[in-house]
Parts: C-alpha cells; structure tokens; sequence
C-alpha cells in the first residue's frame, strides 16, 4: 500500500492543512493500491501564494536559464521511465507495455519538442524602427490534468507554462495522482527554484473549483470533459482569467470504397486503443456504402480478436477502464446502444474470464445513425459505432453532425479528394490515411471540444501576453 498524502509546495513536500484521506483504486483489481489526501482551501492558497511569490524573479531568468532546467528534467524524466511505468499501469489501467512506451514516451515526447521549439523561440520583434513587440509570461497558471494520458497532459501545459517564465499549481485527477507526484519528484531533482512549481491533489469540486475562481491564478489550462470545461470556465469568469480548454472529443473516420480492407482493421483497433480512453479517438466509423458490409465483418472481427487481460501483464492487450463510474457510465450507453443499433461484437458486461475489474468488451454498433445516442455522446470506453454514407458529401455533413470537434480521420488514397474533405470538416485535427502528427503540432479542437492549442510553439504562445512599447528606439 502506498501513502502519497503530502503536497509539493514552494520547493518541499508539506502535510495537508486538514488531513482528507482518499483511496485510490487499482482498475485491474478493484483493490486499493494508494492513498492520498485531497486538500481543501487552506492548500489552495498556500500553492497559490507560493507560485506566486516566485513568479517574479522566475519570470526575470533568461532563456539559457530555463533551457538547462528543462533539458535536466528530461535526463531525470529518461532515467526514471521504468517508475512512472508502472504508477500509470496502476492508477489508470495502461497495460504495462503500452504504459512503458506510449504513456511514458508521450511525456518525453512532448518534453523534447517543447526543448526543440523553445530554443527556436523568440520573445522579441521589432514592430517598427521604434517600437518593439514582446512576449512574456502571463503569470500564475492552474494546470488540471485528467487521468486517460496523465504524462501527455502534465508535460502539455506545466511545461510550456514554466518554459515561458509562468509558474505553476498542478491538480492531477484524483482518480490517478501517483504520476503526478513522480513528476513533482521529477521537477524537484531537475533542480527548479522553490514555487516554480508546485502540486496538490484535489477533486474537481474542491481544489478544481477553488483553482478557478481563485483571485492570484491568471490562468486556468484544463483537460476533461466539455461539462467540467463549461463549469470551470463559469467559475473563472468572475476573475476574467484566461482559460485554455481541451475537452471533449466524437471523431469520425471516414472510410471510402478505395481506402482498402487496411484502413478499416486500424479504423476499428484505433477505436480501441488505451480502452478507447482517449479524446481523439475515431469512434464514428463513417463507411461508404459500397464497402460497408465488409467494414462491418472486419471491425467485428478486430474487436473479437481483441484480447482484454489486467495492466501488470505484458503484451498488446487493453486493460481496464479507471472506474467503476466510468465501467457504469459505459455499460450504461452500450445498454442504450443496443436498443437503437445492430450489435455485432461485445455487448454487456466483462469479458469471458474476468470476474473482477473494470474491464469493457470491445464492442461495435452496426447500422446507426446520427442522431442516436451513441453517435453523440462521448462514451470514453472500447466502444465503435458504424455509420454508411453515400457520396462524399453526405460523409462531410454526418461528420460536421456534432457538437464536438478534435479530430477527424479520413481514409483514402485519392490526394485531392482527401485534401478536399480535410478542409471541409470542422475539427482542430485531420489525421489522413494512419499517418500520424509531427512533434510539435497543434493539438486541439473546435466547438465543444475546446479552445486553445497544446504542443511545439503554439503550447507555448498559450501562455504569453503581448506587450507593445513605443519609443523602444530614438530613431
């Protein structure tokens, strides 16, 4: 049993104000792996005030500064892999091979491309023979990270807040904090100066709340879902904050007749990849009508063929989902689903030989339309629903027929055709043909997905103000 209940606040590990136990749960097991305490107001401030205390002087510090600190925390971040492995196989369900290199490698990642781009960076331009432009820190920034990627998304925003001369509150979820008191470890060994960096643990309603409305926080960076998005961006609005939100995500997969048997098997293992726990995952299957039957057969096929074992074993296995909220929610809506679709792979309840655990089936929906509920509703779970069209304009509205906007995919060797539908659906990402986004690229979305871009040089514009000076020159 592991016992996390302390917090990193300016620069040490303090008690809690007022000790709040909180259990952690193993998916795999539904056994108790941690426990941690959830802090309250008295916490908050304390973080907050320590974050901004050392705003000032660390803003002052100089590019070259910050550079070898984050170039130090990436040496800590390599040679301490192995740890962060297994916290996140354990407090999120990742099976461990998949935790030891996509979770972990996530991180480092996003880690070296933030390297990359910062040193590239210029925070300076002349506007005009007399006036300058400059770019500089927004000031104490509140990071509230989910628990689906929690690597990807602490280096998406603690990084590119800190490399810009912000400081920093992190909030991990509560469902999975053990990653984000190693990354504090992580911070503390690179060596950064008391309050640069600070975490405590919280739920939404206390410290996530509390965060947002927070007077001395200029900024709120959050990632989870549209309804907590909504709510957090309510609750800064009184402060005028800036709030960066990615949320919520129901992307299409556009399938055309010349796209090939290929495009529909990654199309459907795609769907179910980290227990189909992720916000840009391809969960509308959109199939041309010519070629739908056998997409239908072979995304069956896939989610049968789909092994679903624990987290601490190895192999390419998916493992289970966090929650039994989360087992709940999606067994609530495959429920939905099959009085409104043909099932055709998975169905209810765990698979044959787990009795314990919060492990989903693998499942798919054939001949849905639109306007159901699972075509709608983010469900979060290894679930794919399928949905014929007819012509290429058809496969553009259905897509655009959400109120989200992350990601859309399009499959298709016809060049044109798929730069064509690329420009036309609205979403923040087109991934075309399997091929998968450069380091540093934008990530975000549209509509009820969110605002704001995480990555590269546009995660660190989030974190900027701009500033005009006249008169910088006598000329």
């Amino acid at each position: 049993m592991l016992e996390h209940r302390q917090f990193y606040i300016n620069g040490a590990w303090v008690n809690p104000a007022k000790a709040h136990d909180f259990d952690v749960i193993d998916p795999s097991t539904e056994e108790k792996c941690a426990i941690i305490s959830l802090g309250g107001q008295a916490d908050t401030d304390a973080a907050v005030a320590a974050a901004k205390g050392a705003f000032d002087s660390w803003s002052q510090t100089s590019k070259e500064e910050r550079l070898a600190l984050l170039e130090k925390l990436l040496d800590v971040y390599n040679a301490r892999q192995e740890e962060m492995a297994v916290a996140m196989s354990m407090e999120m369900g990742a099976p461990i091979s998949m935790s030891r290199t996509n979770q972990v490698g996530a991180g480092s990642w996003h880690l070296e491309g933030f390297i990359k781009a910062f040193r590239a960076f210029e925070f300076e331009s002349d506007f005009t023979a007399t006036e300058k432009t400059l770019k500089e820190p927004i000031g104490v920034v509140a990071c509230i990270t989910p628990w689906n990627w929690p690597m990807n998304q602490i280096v998406l925003k603690a990084v590119p807040a800190i490399a810009t001369g912000c400081t920093v509150v992190l909030k991990p979820s509560e469902i999975a904090p053990l990653s984000g008191a190693l990354f504090a470890e992580f911070m503390h060994e690179a060596g950064f100066p008391a309050g640069v960096f600070n975490m405590l643990n919280g739920d939404g309603v206390g410290v996530g709340s509390q965060l947002s409305v927070h007077p001395d926080v200029d900024m709120v960076s959050f990632t989870g879902s549209s309804r907590a998005g909504i709510l957090i961006s309510k609750a800064a609005a009184d402060t005028l904050k800036r709030v960066s939100l990615e949320l919520g995500g129901k992307g299409a997969n556009i399938i055309f007749a010349d796209a090939g048997e290929k495009a529909m098997k990654y199309g459907a293992d795609r769907c179910f990849r980290n227990s189909g726990q992720s916000c840009n995952a391809p969960t509308r299957m959109l199939v041309e009508r010519s070629v739908y039957d056998q997409a239908v057969t072979i995304a069956a096929d896939v989610a049968t063929k789909t092994h679903v074992g624990p987290a601490s074993e190895e192999g390419k296995h998916i493992g289970p989902v966090v929650s039994k909220a989360q087992f709940e929610k999606i067994q609530g809506l495959i429920e939905v689903g099959m009085g409104e679709a043909r099932l055709v792979a998975g169905g209810l309840g765990r698979p044959d030989g787990l009795n314990r655990g919060y492990y989903v089936k693998p499942t798919v929906f054939a001949d849905v339309t639109n306007d159901m509920r699972i075509a709608q509703e983010e469900i979060f779970g290894p679930v794919l629903s399928i949905i014929p069209f007819d012509s290429e304009e058809d496969a553009i509205a259905i897509a655009n027929d959400t109120p989200y906007g992350l990601t859309n995919y399009i499959q298709t060797p016809d060049d044109d055709k798929r730069r064509r539908v690329a420009r036309r659906v609205r979403s923040g990402m087109v991934e075309t043909n399997a091929q998968g986004f450069a380091q540093g690229s934008p990530f975000g979305g549209y509509k009820q997905s969110g605002n704001g871009r995480e990555g590269g040089t546009y995660g660190l514009e989030e974190f900027l103000e701009v500033k005009a000076v006249s008169g910088w020159s006598s000329k």
